[in-house]
């Protein structure tokens, strides 16, 4: 299936929990300065302060109040929706190709937004589509899971992470980072620049959207393992690959970085090598 050469490659990064997408913005920069592509990096619903009922004062938000009234917090499968905005205009609109990039709880999001009539592979030649999933030490959740469900023991009991605080309502409330720079930024050795990217953080309820689009086996995958990650180690990160690539027609290319949970701050331009490199790939398999 032949790429017509003026086609443009948009690479979608979904989110970190707890994340703006500020923390990206010199990932982005890096990555568009190689003039192979752009970048976009929508806000999660489950991030975005101005959802979660915190107050009006975002530099002083109050995660003690009750979930927004109405309809409680949004969930992932309401960052898929944003996202799903935004593949509309660059697919459907500008038949542009699209990588996505999943972080972290962000694969889920990217995951379940690969939607079969969004690959390029079901929509034929000139009219754009999603051509890959790049996850960065991603949750790689199997279908019919959410990250919560995957995660949590199965007796019904809670396992809180060692970098997250919860507040008056427990796991029905919110949540927000803590010791960012052991778990969110290890690997970044200037303190100012750990305490930069901690004030863009903010808060998230528990990731509860279900997993229903299979897209493992219906795209090319690639996986950034966090060697040094103490959020998501090293080991749990192979093993959720595995779990995947023991199915039939299902195959990660694995790469590994050398830091912790953020390689978009501490590892930058390798890492933009990494998203070239299985881009270029990618692209050659298609016109073959």
């Amino acid at each position: 299936m032949a790429i017509s050469p003026d086609h443009q490659v948009a690479v979608v990064i979904c989110t970190a929990s707890y994340h703006t997408p500020a923390p990206y913005g010199p990932f982005m920069e890096a990555l568009t300065s190689h003039g192979l592509f752009e970048a976009h990096c929508p806000q999660r619903a489950t991030c975005d302060l101005s959802k979660l009922n915190v107050g009006d004062d975002f530099q002083h938000p109050d995660f003690n109040r009750d979930p927004p009234p109405g309809g409680g917090y949004p969930n992932d499968l309401d960052d898929v929706q944003i996202v799903h905005q935004l593949l509309d205009r660059l697919i459907n609109q500008e038949n542009k190709l699209v990588l996505l990039l999943g972080h972290s709880s962000g694969g889920l999001v990217a995951t379940q937004a690969a939607i079969p009539e969004l690959q390029y592979k079901n929509r034929g030649a000139q009219k754009g589509g999603v051509i890959g999933i790049f996850y960065v030490g991603r949750f790689v959740v199997p279908v019919g899971e959410s990250v919560h469900s995957f995660f949590q023991p199965k007796d019904g009991s809670l396992r809180v992470p060692p970098f997250v605080q919860f507040y008056k309502h427990g796991k029905d409330g919110l949540a927000t980072t803590i010791e960012t720079a052991q778990y969110m930024f290890k690997g970044l050795d200037d303190p100012q620049a750990v305490e930069k990217w901690t004030a863009t953080l903010t808060a998230s309820p528990v990731n509860t959207g279900t997993l229903t689009n299979d897209a493992y086996a219906a795209l090319p995958c690639a996986y950034v393992v966090l060697d040094e990650d103490t959020c998501l180690p090293s080991a749990y990160q192979e093993g959720m690959i595995a779990v995947q690539t023991q199915r039939e027609n299902v195959n990660f290319t694995v790469y590994h970085a050398p830091t912790g949970h953020s390689p978009h701050l501490s590892w930058m331009e390798p890492l933009v090598g990494t998203v070239v490199e299985f881009l270029e790939a990618v692209r050659r398999d298609l016109e073959c």
